[in-house]
């Protein structure tokens, strides 16, 4: 990408059929195993061009978000390597579905959720996306006068309908978790994402609800400033022990490429943390890792973090990491209570492979999640491979990247506060 030239996706959206007029209540989306619309040639190879080098400094993130968003390039920019205070969002074209995530089993959401959700259809005639499960809320469904709106909306479930393509941006409604579940739902490139504290902490939620018409009405407009959040690229290679020494049920021995078919891969994107830990078991965790290949350590504790930027003010900085600023293409390798006076948290470049396997001689299995969830067990066998992903999670800034970020520090993590220390008075400065 060349500075001053900007970022621009030419594919029409897609939409149900609600959007163009033709309003089908209730309509859901088509499910995966379904034949779905695909990106136009243009799009397709933007994509292919964003492809994992071997460089330490990581892959060069999509800056296309959803159908029509993008990043605002900035002609002064030095080095292709943008100041993060100058961040822009732009819209090809005026955004006309969202999606809105609410905190489940959150009663002090609902007021918020139905105001939201009839600006954006009554007001602003926009497509609303809603999971399936909010709307089966019998405080929702028996609304009978919310109950027409919600005729108007286009519902999801997690895991069997397919999204990409279908959102132009994101808003959340909740806790820092919010944020990591609509993540969790885009596999690739992930709509802006515009976050409301109604939640507990609030860290990557910036924006308070209370202004949420203007709020909106200004993002719709676009060119508001967005942090780049990174992501991992997780895979999960399962070892099949049903069929060792390269034989099957049958007692059929099978050759060397037979037997490397027997594995099952399953892969993640991940905004916060992948951990690694001992689960239930009373003895040490003990998992071998590799960097680009090569064996750098074996952690011997009770697990092992591995975060992005975002990720280092979670469970990171509870294990004693540092702080890193979203902006900063980095990954995060912290122990969690090793057995070693001298495992100090390490900082790694972006572009690296781990690679995360139980040590031959453990003695036990392993466990991991990823941002919290899809918790697995980790035998002996299976792998864990982590590097950046090129699809990262745009978010919408109530400021800018800088500003937002330590303002959350202070607000959030009460960074650095105490009581300042008094000034000398004229007999103290005698002594």
């Amino acid at each position: 990408m060349d500075g001053g030239q900007e970022v621009r996706m030419g594919t029409a959206p897609f939409c149900c059929s609600t959007c163009d007029g033709g309003e089908v209540p209730g309509r859901s989306l088509v499910r995966r195993n379904k034949k779905t619309r695909s990106l136009s040639t243009s799009a397709a190879s933007s994509y292919s061009d964003f492809r994992r080098t071997q460089s330490l400094h990581g892959p060069s993130p999509v800056t296309t978000f959803g159908p029509k968003a993008c990043m605002l390039q900035n002609p002064h920019a030095v080095m292709h390597i943008q100041d993060p205070a100058s961040q822009r969002l732009t819209w090809n074209n005026p955004p006309k579905s969202v999606l809105v995530i609410k905190k489940i089993r959150d009663a002090s959401l609902l007021q918020p959720f139905k105001e939201l959700c009839i600006f954006l259809t009554e007001v602003k005639n926009m497509m609303v996306y809603v999971e399936k499960k909010v709307l089966d809320d019998p405080a929702i469904s028996g609304d009978e006068n919310f109950g027409a709106i919600t005729k108007k909306f286009c519902t999801f479930r997690e895991d069997l309908d397919d999204l990409s393509n279908r959102i132009d941006f994101i808003i959340c409604l909740g806790g820092d978790g919010t944020l990591l579940y609509a993540s969790s739902l885009f596999q690739d490139s992930v709509p802006p994402v515009m976050a409301f504290h109604l939640g507990s902490l609030g860290f990557l939620t910036p924006f308070n609800f209370d202004s949420y018409q203007s709020q909106v009405t200004q993002i719709i407009e676009g060119n508001a400033a967005i942090i780049l959040r990174s992501r991992l690229k997780v895979q999960v290679f399962k070892e099949n022990w049903e069929k060792k020494d390269g034989m099957d049920e049958k007692g059929i021995i099978h050759t060397n490429r037979d037997v490397e078919s027997s594995h099952k891969a399953m892969q993640y994107q991940v905004l916060n943390e992948v951990v690694v830990d001992r689960g239930s078991s009373p003895y040490l965790s003990n998992v071998d890792l590799y960097l680009d290949g090569h064996l750098i350590t074996t952690v011997q504790g009770d697990g092992l973090i591995v975060s992005t930027p975002t990720g280092s003010t979670a469970y990171a900085v509870a294990a004693g990491a540092s702080m890193i600023h979203p902006n900063v293409p980095a990954i995060m390798i912290t122990p969690i209570c090793p057995h070693s006076l001298s495992f100090r948290p390490i900082v790694v470049p972006a572009g690296v492979e781990l690679k995360i396997m139980l040590s031959r001689d453990a003695r036990n299995t392993a466990w991991v999640s990823f941002d919290g969830r899809r918790r697995q067990e980790i035998c002996h066998g299976d792998s864990i491979t982590i590097t950046t992903s090129c699809f990262p999670v745009p978010s919408i800034c109530f400021r800018d990247p800088v500003n937002d970020w330590f303002e959350s520090l202070a607000q959030c993590l009460h960074w650095n506060v105490r009581k300042k220390q008094n000034h000398f008075g004229s007999e103290d400065e005698e002594f």
